[in-house]
Protein backbone atom coordinates (compact mmCIF):
# COMPACT_ATOMS: atom_id res chain seq x y z
CA UNK A 1 0.00 0.00 0.00
CA UNK A 2 1.33 3.65 -0.90
CA UNK A 3 0.92 6.01 1.78
CA UNK A 4 0.73 9.30 -0.17
CA UNK A 5 -1.10 9.89 -3.16
CA UNK A 6 0.71 10.76 -6.60
CA UNK A 7 0.22 12.79 -9.27
CA UNK A 8 2.12 14.36 -12.10
CA UNK A 9 2.48 18.12 -12.51
CA UNK A 10 2.27 20.19 -15.60
CA UNK A 11 5.80 19.99 -16.15
CA UNK A 12 5.63 16.27 -16.37
CA UNK A 13 7.51 15.86 -12.52
CA UNK A 14 5.60 13.13 -9.84
CA UNK A 15 4.65 15.57 -6.81
CA UNK A 16 3.18 14.17 -3.86
CA UNK A 17 -0.36 15.62 -2.97
CA UNK A 18 -1.80 14.09 0.34
CA UNK A 19 -1.49 11.15 1.89
CA UNK A 20 -3.73 8.14 1.29
CA UNK A 21 -7.05 8.17 2.68
CA UNK A 22 -7.13 4.84 3.42
CA UNK A 23 -4.62 5.44 6.53
CA UNK A 24 -7.95 6.86 8.22
CA UNK A 25 -8.89 3.08 8.98
CA UNK A 26 -5.34 2.45 9.35
CA UNK A 27 -5.38 5.26 12.48
CA UNK A 28 -8.88 4.14 13.98
CA UNK A 29 -7.98 0.47 13.88
CA UNK A 30 -4.59 1.05 15.61
CA UNK A 31 -7.06 2.37 17.97
CA UNK A 32 -9.31 -0.30 19.05
CA UNK A 33 -6.26 -2.75 18.47
CA UNK A 34 -5.11 -1.25 21.42
CA UNK A 35 -7.91 -1.12 23.55
CA UNK A 36 -8.19 -4.53 23.00
CA UNK A 37 -4.33 -5.93 23.79
CA UNK A 38 -4.24 -3.21 26.89
CA UNK A 39 -7.96 -4.08 28.49
CA UNK A 40 -7.34 -8.01 28.05
CA UNK A 41 -3.51 -7.75 29.93
CA UNK A 42 -4.71 -5.92 32.40
CA UNK A 43 -7.89 -7.64 33.40
CA UNK A 44 -6.12 -11.19 32.72
CA UNK A 45 -2.04 -11.15 32.99
CA UNK A 46 -1.38 -8.01 35.03
CA UNK A 47 0.02 -8.27 38.68
CA UNK A 48 -0.90 -6.05 41.43
CA UNK A 49 1.20 -3.02 41.67
CA UNK A 50 4.13 -2.46 43.92
CA UNK A 51 5.46 0.75 44.76
CA UNK A 52 9.10 1.61 46.82
CA UNK A 53 8.10 3.00 50.24
CA UNK A 54 8.52 6.72 51.41
CA UNK A 55 10.58 7.33 53.94
CA UNK A 56 9.47 9.25 55.91
CA UNK A 57 5.57 8.17 54.69
CA UNK A 58 3.60 11.55 54.77
CA UNK A 59 1.48 11.95 57.28
CA UNK A 60 -2.10 11.69 55.73
CA UNK A 61 -3.64 14.20 58.41
CA UNK A 62 -1.51 16.77 56.82
CA UNK A 63 -2.66 16.07 53.25
CA UNK A 64 -5.61 18.27 52.80
CA UNK A 65 -8.91 16.19 51.99
CA UNK A 66 -9.10 18.27 48.38
CA UNK A 67 -5.45 17.75 46.88
CA UNK A 68 -5.60 20.98 44.09
CA UNK A 69 -4.33 20.14 40.26
CA UNK A 70 -5.23 22.06 37.80
CA UNK A 71 -6.33 25.93 38.33
CA UNK A 72 -9.44 27.15 36.25
CA UNK A 73 -7.37 28.39 33.52
CA UNK A 74 -5.84 25.10 33.13
CA UNK A 75 -9.07 23.70 32.94
CA UNK A 76 -10.56 25.65 30.46
CA UNK A 77 -8.06 25.51 28.37
CA UNK A 78 -8.08 21.47 28.24
CA UNK A 79 -11.85 21.37 27.54
CA UNK A 80 -11.44 23.94 24.45
CA UNK A 81 -8.64 22.74 23.41
CA UNK A 82 -10.39 19.39 23.31
CA UNK A 83 -13.78 20.91 21.33
CA UNK A 84 -11.32 22.72 19.33
CA UNK A 85 -9.52 19.51 18.07
CA UNK A 86 -12.65 17.37 17.76
CA UNK A 87 -14.14 19.32 15.50
CA UNK A 88 -11.05 19.64 13.45
CA UNK A 89 -10.88 15.77 13.00
CA UNK A 90 -14.54 15.65 12.03
CA UNK A 91 -14.83 18.37 9.68
CA UNK A 92 -11.20 17.06 7.67
CA UNK A 93 -12.03 13.44 8.02
CA UNK A 94 -15.94 12.93 7.49
CA UNK A 95 -16.25 14.05 4.44
CA UNK A 96 -13.32 11.61 3.32
CA UNK A 97 -15.61 8.32 4.40
CA UNK A 98 -18.72 9.81 2.97
CA UNK A 99 -20.29 12.64 4.80
CA UNK A 100 -20.53 15.53 2.77
CA UNK A 101 -20.79 18.80 4.01
CA UNK A 102 -19.17 22.49 3.77
CA UNK A 103 -16.24 21.82 6.28
CA UNK A 104 -13.87 24.12 5.02
CA UNK A 105 -14.74 27.53 6.84
CA UNK A 106 -15.38 25.11 10.28
CA UNK A 107 -12.01 23.71 9.43
CA UNK A 108 -9.74 26.76 9.73
CA UNK A 109 -12.19 28.47 12.33
CA UNK A 110 -11.43 25.32 14.45
CA UNK A 111 -7.70 25.50 13.66
CA UNK A 112 -7.44 29.12 14.11
CA UNK A 113 -8.63 29.00 17.86
CA UNK A 114 -6.46 25.91 18.08
CA UNK A 115 -3.82 27.97 16.99
CA UNK A 116 -4.12 30.78 19.12
CA UNK A 117 -5.00 28.09 22.49
CA UNK A 118 -1.49 26.56 22.02
CA UNK A 119 0.79 29.90 21.78
CA UNK A 120 -1.09 30.79 25.12
CA UNK A 121 -0.71 27.53 26.86
CA UNK A 122 3.31 27.78 25.76
CA UNK A 123 3.10 31.34 27.44
CA UNK A 124 1.24 30.18 30.33
CA UNK A 125 3.25 27.03 31.00
CA UNK A 126 6.54 28.66 30.83
CA UNK A 127 5.96 31.83 32.82
CA UNK A 128 3.02 30.66 35.41
CA UNK A 129 3.50 26.98 35.68
CA UNK A 130 6.02 24.72 36.62
CA UNK A 131 7.62 24.19 32.92
CA UNK A 132 9.36 21.13 33.69
CA UNK A 133 6.70 19.30 35.43
CA UNK A 134 5.42 17.64 31.87
CA UNK A 135 8.81 16.70 30.73
CA UNK A 136 10.42 13.12 31.35
CA UNK A 137 12.99 13.06 34.35
CA UNK A 138 16.02 11.06 35.49
CA UNK A 139 13.39 9.09 37.95
CA UNK A 140 11.12 8.61 35.24
CA UNK A 141 13.63 6.47 32.95
CA UNK A 142 14.80 4.99 35.90
CA UNK A 143 11.30 3.68 37.02
CA UNK A 144 10.34 2.49 33.15
CA UNK A 145 13.80 0.95 33.27
CA UNK A 146 12.75 -0.88 36.83
CA UNK A 147 8.95 -1.71 35.21
CA UNK A 148 10.37 -3.21 32.08
CA UNK A 149 12.85 -5.53 33.66
CA UNK A 150 10.09 -6.54 36.25
CA UNK A 151 7.65 -6.76 33.41
CA UNK A 152 10.09 -9.38 31.44
CA UNK A 153 10.77 -11.27 35.36
CA UNK A 154 14.39 -10.00 35.81
CA UNK A 155 14.72 -8.84 39.04
CA UNK A 156 14.48 -4.97 39.59
CA UNK A 157 13.19 -2.94 42.78
CA UNK A 158 9.60 -1.43 42.41
CA UNK A 159 9.33 1.87 40.93
CA UNK A 160 8.81 4.70 42.83
CA UNK A 161 4.99 6.35 43.15
CA UNK A 162 4.62 9.16 40.04
CA UNK A 163 4.73 12.82 40.38
CA UNK A 164 2.37 15.11 39.32
CA UNK A 165 2.28 14.05 35.94
CA UNK A 166 3.51 9.99 35.41
CA UNK A 167 5.79 8.90 32.41
CA UNK A 168 2.44 7.98 30.28
CA UNK A 169 1.21 11.29 30.56
CA UNK A 170 4.14 12.79 29.96
CA UNK A 171 5.06 10.79 26.75
CA UNK A 172 0.89 11.52 25.74
CA UNK A 173 2.19 14.87 26.05
CA UNK A 174 5.17 15.06 23.98
CA UNK A 175 3.30 12.85 21.17
CA UNK A 176 0.33 15.38 21.06
CA UNK A 177 2.51 18.26 20.95
CA UNK A 178 4.61 16.66 17.97
CA UNK A 179 1.48 15.78 15.74
CA UNK A 180 -0.33 18.91 17.02
CA UNK A 181 2.49 21.53 16.50
CA UNK A 182 3.14 19.38 12.77
CA UNK A 183 -0.68 20.28 11.57
CA UNK A 184 -0.95 23.84 13.26
CA UNK A 185 2.08 25.19 11.08
CA UNK A 186 1.49 23.14 8.29
CA UNK A 187 -2.66 24.22 8.31
CA UNK A 188 -1.31 27.92 8.71
CA UNK A 189 0.74 27.62 5.39
CA UNK A 190 -2.34 26.02 3.72
CA UNK A 191 -4.78 29.03 4.73
CA UNK A 192 -3.10 30.79 2.26
CA UNK A 193 -4.66 28.46 -0.43
CA UNK A 194 -8.42 29.33 0.86
CA UNK A 195 -10.41 32.32 1.60
CA UNK A 196 -9.58 33.62 5.33
CA UNK A 197 -9.83 36.55 6.95
CA UNK A 198 -6.41 36.79 7.67
CA UNK A 199 -4.33 37.03 4.90
CA UNK A 200 -5.14 37.53 1.12
CA UNK A 201 -5.07 33.54 -0.77
CA UNK A 202 -2.27 32.77 -2.60
CA UNK A 203 -2.04 29.35 -4.16
CA UNK A 204 1.08 30.05 -5.37
CA UNK A 205 3.46 30.74 -2.35
CA UNK A 206 5.32 27.54 -2.75
CA UNK A 207 5.87 25.21 -5.47
CA UNK A 208 3.83 22.42 -6.08
CA UNK A 209 6.37 19.57 -4.54
CA UNK A 210 6.64 21.73 -1.59
CA UNK A 211 3.18 22.14 -1.11
CA UNK A 212 2.65 18.60 -1.73
CA UNK A 213 4.77 17.84 0.81
CA UNK A 214 3.18 20.12 3.25
CA UNK A 215 0.05 18.61 2.92
CA UNK A 216 1.34 14.93 3.13
CA UNK A 217 2.80 16.68 6.95
CA UNK A 218 -0.63 17.69 7.47
CA UNK A 219 -2.84 14.58 6.98
CA UNK A 220 -0.11 12.01 8.69
CA UNK A 221 -0.26 14.40 11.57
CA UNK A 222 -4.07 14.29 11.44
CA UNK A 223 -4.21 10.97 11.45
CA UNK A 224 -1.67 10.58 14.16
CA UNK A 225 -3.89 12.75 15.90
CA UNK A 226 -7.24 10.05 15.17
CA UNK A 227 -5.13 7.46 17.02
CA UNK A 228 -3.88 9.84 20.00
CA UNK A 229 -7.36 10.99 20.82
CA UNK A 230 -8.97 7.58 20.85
CA UNK A 231 -6.40 6.77 23.15
CA UNK A 232 -6.75 9.62 25.41
CA UNK A 233 -10.86 9.04 25.45
CA UNK A 234 -9.79 5.39 26.52
CA UNK A 235 -7.56 6.24 29.37
CA UNK A 236 -9.27 8.81 30.85
CA UNK A 237 -13.12 7.93 30.09
CA UNK A 238 -13.09 4.32 30.02
CA UNK A 239 -9.95 3.10 32.46
CA UNK A 240 -11.42 3.34 36.30
CA UNK A 241 -8.00 3.98 37.02
CA UNK A 242 -7.96 7.16 35.30
CA UNK A 243 -11.59 8.18 36.48
CA UNK A 244 -9.23 10.58 39.91
CA UNK A 245 -6.93 12.10 37.03
CA UNK A 246 -10.63 13.24 34.88
CA UNK A 247 -11.87 14.06 38.14
CA UNK A 248 -9.19 16.54 39.04
CA UNK A 249 -9.45 17.86 35.11
CA UNK A 250 -13.48 19.02 35.95
CA UNK A 251 -12.59 19.90 39.40
CA UNK A 252 -9.63 21.12 39.66
CA UNK A 253 -8.75 18.74 42.76
CA UNK A 254 -8.23 15.00 43.56
CA UNK A 255 -8.92 13.49 46.65
CA UNK A 256 -6.33 12.48 49.66
CA UNK A 257 -7.07 8.82 49.52
CA UNK A 258 -5.98 8.73 45.25
CA UNK A 259 -3.22 11.04 46.03
CA UNK A 260 -1.67 9.07 48.76
CA UNK A 261 -2.56 5.80 46.78
CA UNK A 262 -0.42 6.98 43.40
CA UNK A 263 1.36 9.97 43.90
CA UNK A 264 5.15 10.33 45.55
CA UNK A 265 4.77 13.22 47.54
CA UNK A 266 8.37 14.30 47.27
CA UNK A 267 7.58 14.52 43.73
CA UNK A 268 4.63 16.26 43.80
CA UNK A 269 4.51 18.38 47.10
CA UNK A 270 1.59 19.83 48.62
CA UNK A 271 0.48 22.70 51.47
CA UNK A 272 0.03 21.04 54.61
CA UNK A 273 -3.26 21.55 56.24
CA UNK A 274 -1.87 21.79 59.81
CA UNK A 275 0.81 23.88 61.22
CA UNK A 276 3.78 22.13 63.66
CA UNK A 277 7.53 22.12 63.87
CA UNK A 278 8.02 19.36 61.94
CA UNK A 279 5.68 20.06 58.89
CA UNK A 280 7.18 23.40 58.35
CA UNK A 281 10.93 22.55 59.05
CA UNK A 282 13.23 25.73 57.98
CA UNK A 283 12.46 28.45 55.98
CA UNK A 284 11.52 27.93 52.45
CA UNK A 285 11.36 24.21 52.82
CA UNK A 286 8.14 24.12 53.13
CA UNK A 287 5.61 21.39 50.38
CA UNK A 288 4.84 23.72 47.01
CA UNK A 289 1.69 24.58 45.77
CA UNK A 290 0.51 22.38 42.59
CA UNK A 291 -0.37 24.00 39.84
Amino acid sequence: MNAIQWAIDPWGKLVPIHIAWLLIWVAVIAGLLFFIVHATYVRYFAKPRQFAAEFPPPIASEIPARVPMHSLVARLYHWIMGAAMFTLLFTAFLPRVGFQFPWVTWHWIAGAVLTVLVIFHIFHASFWMDFWAIWPDRIDITDADHRIRRFLGRPAPPPRKSAKYPLDIKLSHGAFMAAGLTAIVTGVLMMSRVRTIFFPRNPYLFSDMTWGMIYVLHGLAGVGLITLVMLHVYFTLIRPEYRPVLKAMIFGWMSRDSYLEEYDSKRWAVEATISSPESRGPKGSGAGNAE
